[in-house]
């Protein structure tokens, strides 16, 4: 599903107006009538039952008068209470206030003295309020008077239906910086913002409905540069197999991850790229662990590799593995491999000089720690799985910072790196050179544990060795990953989930996108 910033849905609304001549009063109208149905839709009826509508000055408080009078026709009591200037109110926004004022609707001046006491009486004998207060034009943070306004709202815990956008969330990062009404629905108009699908916003969104206004196809359905993923998009880069497949074109893996200790996370990342559906996966550990790594992963084969006196692994494996990369087409590099300094090293050189495609995770990461230019330098396309620590020592800069934006700063690393760029997290971010990005809304808070990562990134690299372009691969991967959590949080419940669940249900995941025929 295509995502836009409030830039580019002014503009889509611009051409539908200049271009194919739909008035602007009529995409109000539209929107207000869509507002109409989501209230209908919460209360289940409207005669009898008490709105109260929050309008500003702008084309949403515009939509919001919109919504008033055909609530009114249908029998509800409407009250409007108006956060603005009446004279300040003017265009579309304006005809539709003046139809209100002429029928003698009750409108409040929220501006006046006693205007919050007006506010709670008529939020304590309301049924449902509407939220036309700001749009997606908002930036920075409530203050004032409309504060109290906003708070009084949430206080009062009633339903609320959004218009566009829930007032105080700012449309295109998603940023919340104070005061903010906390919708039970969001009713946006043509294409979701970019903003109602991270966080914080999330909190505050309620269920998102995306409704026509009668916007022209062409221009809500050209390509944009950022996706929520969803099930039918992830469909529609996986084709079934055909009836006489054999493991050999489904891929080879190279997980090359481990040490003494931290085993499981090699074995994790092997297993779930077998899950994925490689062809083939070969599990490359410190030659100290194959023996473990070989009774622990069945369905894959394993390679011992030369090792350090603390059992990492050695400068000394790099010939080994690039002589092994002649016959894999993809590698995953890093799940417990560790921080030992020859360690470091082995991950430096094969970054600049392996040239399969590679899934860089964890400790691979950690050894590029303040000298992320170095993965400009490698030959081979790259996917880096960065949970917001590890892009901050990416990135010298604290994972306080890198969550304020996520958006913007996986985009930037990805142009700036070349890379493909998953920026893990509640919403992850999957972000690619060429400005393409991806934002997933699979996943729970019981994902948030050991070896989750390392799970991910085999379930990435199995994809991208059935010959998924890399960003793809990624995005379809995360996708998937969170799906398959999701699953086994529906089963098990969040608090006990482990990354070997997550790993369980993968293949009844890729089962219901349909991956085989």
């Amino acid at each position: 599903m295509r995502l836009v910033t409030a830039a580019e849905m002014r503009e889509i609304d611009r051409q539908a107006i200049k271009v194919f001549g739909i008035p602007g009063l009529v995409l109000m109208e539209n929107a207000g009538l869509k507002v109409v149905e989501a209230v209908k839709e919460t209360l289940g009826t409207l005669k009898g039952k008490t709105v109260v509508i929050l309008a500003g000055k702008g084309n949403n408080g515009g939509d919001g008068f919109v919504a008033a009078r055909h609530l009114a026709n249908a029998g509800a009591k409407v009250r409007i209470m108006l956060a603005a200037d009446p004279n300040d109110i003017t265009g579309d926004a304006r005809v539709n206030f003046d139809i209100c004022r002429k029928q003698e609707y009750k409108i409040y001046d929220l501006r006046e003295k006693n205007a919050l006491q007006v506010l709670h009486l008529a939020l304590m004998q309301s049924d449902l309020v509407v939220d036309a207060l700001y749009g997606t034009g908002f930036r920075g943070q409530i203050k004032g008077r409309t504060a109290e306004v906003v708070n009084a709202v949430n206080e009062a815990q009633k339903p609320v239906i959004a218009v566009d956008i829930p007032s105080g969330v700012e449309a295109d990062t998603g940023k919340v910086n104070g005061p903010c009404i906390k919708a039970t629905r969001t009713v946006t108009f043509g294409l979701p913002k970019v903003g109602l699908v991270l966080e914080p916003a999330l909190l505050y969104v309620g269920q998102l409905c995306v409704a026509d206004i009668s916007l022209p196809p062409s221009l809500i359905s050209e390509k944009g540069s950022r996706y929520l993923l969803t099930r039918d998009l992830v469909r529609s880069w996986l084709t079934p197999r055909p009836l006489a497949a054999h493991k050999g074109q489904f891929g080879h893996v190279l997980v090359v991850a481990g040490s003494r200790g931290m085993s499981g996370a090699a074995c994790l990342a092997a297993v779930a790229a077998v899950r994925s559906g490689a062809g083939l996966v070969t599990l490359a550990v410190p030659a100290g662990l194959q023996d473990v790594a070989a009774t622990k992963v069945t369905e894959a084969m394993t390679l011992g590799l030369a090792e350090t006196a603390e059992g990492t692994l050695s400068p000394a494996s790099w010939e080994q593995i690039m002589e092994f990369t002649t016959r894999a087409s993809v590698m995953v590099l890093g799940p417990g491999l560790s921080t030992h300094p020859e360690t470091v090293q082995l991950v430096k050189e094969l970054i600049s000089t392996i040239n399969i495609p590679c899934v860089l995770d964890a400790d691979a990461l950690n050894a590029l720690a303040g000298e992320a230019h170095k993965l400009k330098a490698a030959k081979a396309p790259l996917v880096i799985t960065p949970h917001p620590g590890e892009m901050g020592r990416l990135l010298n800069t604290s994972p306080r910072e890198i969550q304020s934006d996520r958006l913007k700063t996986a985009e930037h690393a990805a142009h700036e790196w070349g890379c493909t760029v998953v920026l893990k997290g509640a919403r992850t971010i999957i972000a690619g050179s060429e400005g393409v990005s991806y934002i997933n809304p699979t996943g729970n808070p019981g994902m948030a544990s050991g070896g989750t990562g390392d799970v991910l990134a085999g379930t990435i690299a199995g994809l991208l060795a059935q010959r998924l372009e890399p960003l793809k691969a990624a995005a379809a991967g995360v996708y998937c990953h969170g799906s398959a959590g999701d699953m086994a949080a529906e089963e098990k419940g969040q608090h006990g989930l482990i990354a070997g669940d997550i790993i369980e249900k993968l293949p009844y995941v890729l089962k219901e996108i349909e991956i085989s025929n």
